[in-house]
C-alpha cells in the first residue's frame, strides 16, 4: 500500500514522523549483545523486566492536529509501548518537517545519530558504507512476529533485497499495500451532461470538454477544469505513485516513463526515453492546449485545491480519494458524487498500471545500540494493535501491510454486505491490521442499497467512513478484469543512480512539462533523449542492467 498509503494517511490524519540523529558520541561503539537479553528470549512481545530507552528525532508539522487530541507527551501508543513492552521513547531533539531532510543528512554524514530510525535508501546506502549501522539479521529472524514475516514474504523476496547487503539484513523495509492511480469523476456532473464514464483516451477528452465547456455546476460561468493536474506527471522506480499526476494516460499508450522496461531488443531501457513516451506527450501536449487540462498545472501551489473548490471534474490518485481531498471536498459540497473508474484504456482494452516499489523507507538502528530487538517488537505492536490506537504518533514506524492488503479488504467487504460472509469468517488475520473494525462498521459508513456507491447512500459522519468509502468506490478497481499490472525491470538506486538521478530528473521533468504546455516544440523530446544519455543516462542503464536477475 502505498506510499501510497502512506502518503495519504499523512495527509489525511497523521503526524509525519521519521528520522535522524542524536548527539551520542559513542554511536560507533560496540556493545556486548550479552548483557542485553530480554527477559522472554524470541518473544515477539515479550516485556523487559527493566525499562529499554530508545532515542530518535521529530519531525515537527504544525498543521498536524490529533485525531484523539492527543500530545507528543502523553498519547496512547506511549502508554501502550510502555505497558506491554517497558519501552520508552526519548526524543533527542525536533526540527520542523521542512528542515527535516536536510537534518538528517546532516546527522549522516556526522555519524552522530539517535538510536534508530527511518531514512530513505539512498540514505540506508550511505549508513550501510560508512560503517554506522547495526545488522539486524539476528532481531528480525528470532523476534519478527508471525504477521510482520508474512507481510514481507509477500513481496516474493523484493523487500528483502532491498535491505540485504553482504548477506546482512542492514534494516527493516516498509512494506505497503499495493495500488495504483485510477481516475476519479464527478459522477453527479456525467449525469447532469447525460454523459457515461469514460473508457478510452478519446472519451476522456470528450468528458473533459464538455466538463469545460457545459458548465456542469451550474454557475452560469466558464470556471470548470476537465483534468486537475500537478507538475509530478508520473512516478519513477525510485518512489511510489503521487496523487494528481496523469500516468494512467500514459499507460494508455504503453508508455512506462520512470521505469526501467524492456526495448524491442529485449534489452533493459529507461521507458522515458523511448517513443511510446513521446507519443503520450504528443496527445497531453494536445489536450493541454484544448483546455482540458489545468492550464495553471505548472504554477498552481496545491492541484487538489481544484477539486476542493469544486471547480474539477475529474483527477488521477490511488483508492485513497475518500481519505484525501474528498473530505475536504465534501465540507464545501457533500453531495459531490465522487467516483473512481480503471480509465483510461489501451487500444487492446487494457488498463496498464505501474507496480511501484513495495518499500519507501527503511527503519534502521544505530552500531552498537544495545536492544536492536526493542525495535522489532515496537513494531510487531503497531502492527497488531494500530486498529485500537490509531495512527497518531507511532513514533519509529515500519509501516507493514500485505501487498493484496487494498483489494483484499475490498472483496471482504463486498461479502459482508451481501451477506455471503460475517466478520467472523475472517478472525486470526493480524496482518490485515484494519480488517477487523472495516468489516465491523462497514454498515455503520454504508446506506441500503449496498450495491449502490452514489454518495447520497453513505454516512459522512461516521467516523469510519473515509475508509469505508475509499475501499468501496477506489479499491473496486483492484478487482478490475481489464487491469495489466507492469513492473519495473529493477527498483535498485544503484552508485550511478545517486550521483547522478537528482539532475536527470530535473532535466525530464522540465523538459516534459514544457512540451505538454507548448513553451517547447514536441521535437525537444529527441534532443533530451541525446542529453539524458550524455549527461550520465547511459552509465545508469548499464549499472541498472547488472541488477537485474
Amino acid at each position: 500500500m502505498l506510499k501510497k498509503i502512506t502518503m495519504v494517511l499523512l495527509a489525511a490524519s497523521m503526524v509525519a514522523v521519521s528520522a535522524c540523529s542524536n548527539g551520542s558520541n559513542e554511536s560507533t561503539a560496540e556493545k556486548p549483545q550479552a548483557s542485553a537479553k530480554p527477559a522472554v528470549p524470541a518473544d515477539p512481545f515479550g516485556k523487559y523486566e527493566e525499562p529499554v530507552t530508545i532515542t530518535t528525532a521529530y519531525s515537527v508539522d504544525p498543521a498536524f492536529k490529533s485525531t484523539k487530541g492527543e500530545t507528543l507527551e502523553k498519547n496512547a501508543w506511549k502508554t501502550a509501548m510502555k505497558e506491554e513492552l517497558n519501552i520508552e521513547i526519548d526524543i533527542a531533539w525536533q526540527v520542523s518537517k521542512e528542515n527535516f531532510e536536510q537534518k538528517m543528512n546532516l546527522s549522516i554524514a556526522s555519524n552522530d545519530l539517535p538510536d534508530a530510525m527511518v531514512v530513505s535508501q539512498v540514505q540506508l546506502n550511505q549508513m550501510v558504507k560508512a560503517g554506522e549501522l547495526e545488522d539486524l539479521t539476528e532481531a528480525y529472524n528470532n523476534y519478527a512476529s508471525p504477521s510482520v514475516k508474512r507481510i514481507m514474504e509477500s513481496t516474493n523476496g523484493l523487500a528483502h533485497e532491498q535491505v540485504t547487503f553482504d548477506g546482512k539484513m542492514m534494516a527493516i523495509p516498509h512494506v505497503g499495500a499495493e495500488d495504483f492511480n485510477m481516475l476519479w469523476i464527478r459522477q453527479d456532473w456525467l449525469d447532469k451532461l447525460g454523459l457515461q464514464p469514460p473508457k478510452t483516451v478519446e472519451e476522456l477528452e470528450n468528458v473533459a470538454k464538455a466538463f469545460v465547456e457545459q458548465d456542469p455546476d451550474g454557475n452560469g460561468k466558464a470556471d470548470t477544469i476537465g483534468i486537475a493536474a500537478g507538475t509530478g506527471l508520473y512516478n519513477d522506480f525510485t518512489a511510489g505513485p503521487g496523487a494528481f499526476d496523469v500516468t494512467p494516460i500514459f499507460g494508455a499508450f504503453h508508455a512506462f516513463p520512470g521505469f526501467w522496461v524492456e526495448d524491442d531488443d529485449g534489452k533493459p531501457a529507461y521507458g522515458s526515453i523511448l517513443p511510446e513516451t513521446k507519443n503520450a506527450l504528443a496527445k497531453l501536449r494536445d489536450m493541454y492546449a484544448n483546455g482540458l487540462i489545468d492550464k495553471e498545472i505548472g504554477i498552481r501551489k496545491a492541484a487538489e485545491e481544484t477539486v476542493i473548490g469544486g471547480k474539477a471534474g475529474m483527477f488521477f490518485e490511488g483508492f485513497y480519494g475518500g481519505y484525501w481531498p474528498l473530505p475536504s471536498a465534501w465540507q464545501n459540497d457533500p453531495k459531490a458524487n465522487w467516483q473512481a473508474y480503471a480509465a483510461p484504456l489501451d487500444a487492446e482494452g487494457k488498463y496498464n498500471v505501474k507496480v511501484t516499489n513495495p518499500s519507501n523507507g527503511y527503519l534502521v538502528v544505530r552500531k552498537g545500540y544495545e536492544h536492536p530487538e526493542a525495535l522489532i517488537k515496537l513494531n510487531n505492536l503497531y502492527l497488531r494493535d494500530e486498529a485500537i490506537h490509531g495512527p497518531d504518533f507511532m513514533l519509529i514506524r515500519n509501516f507493514f501491510a500485505p501487498l493484496d492488503e487494498i483489494g483484499f479488504e475490498y472483496k471482504a467487504m463486498q461479502e459482508v454486505l451481501a451477506g455471503t460472509k460475517t466478520p467472523e469468517d475472517y478472525a486470526d488475520m493480524p496482518e490485515y491490521k484494519l480488517l477487523k473494525n472495516s468489516l465491523e462498521t462497514i454498515k455503520n459508513a454504508k446506506l441500503e442499497p449496498y450495491d449502490n456507491l452514489d454518495i447520497q447512500y453513505w454516512n459522512q459522519s461516521d467516523k469510519d467512513f473515509m475508509r469505508a468509502y475509499s475501499i468501496m468506490v477506489g479499491a473496486r478497481n483492484h478487482s478490475d478484469p481489464n487491469l495489466n499490472k507492469v513492473k519495473s525491470l529493477s527498483y535498485t538506486r544503484t552508485g550511478t543512480v545517486e550521483k547522478r538521478w537528482t539532475n536527470l530528473a530535473k532535466l525530464e521533468k522540465e523538459t516534459f512539462l514544457k512540451i505538454i504546455m507548448g513553451s517547447a516544440p514536441l521535437d525537444t523530446f529527441d534532443q533530451f533523449v541525446k542529453d539524458w544519455k550524455k549527461q550520465g543516462g547511459d552509465d545508469v542503464t548499464e549499472e541498472i542492467a547488472k541488477t537485474i536477475k
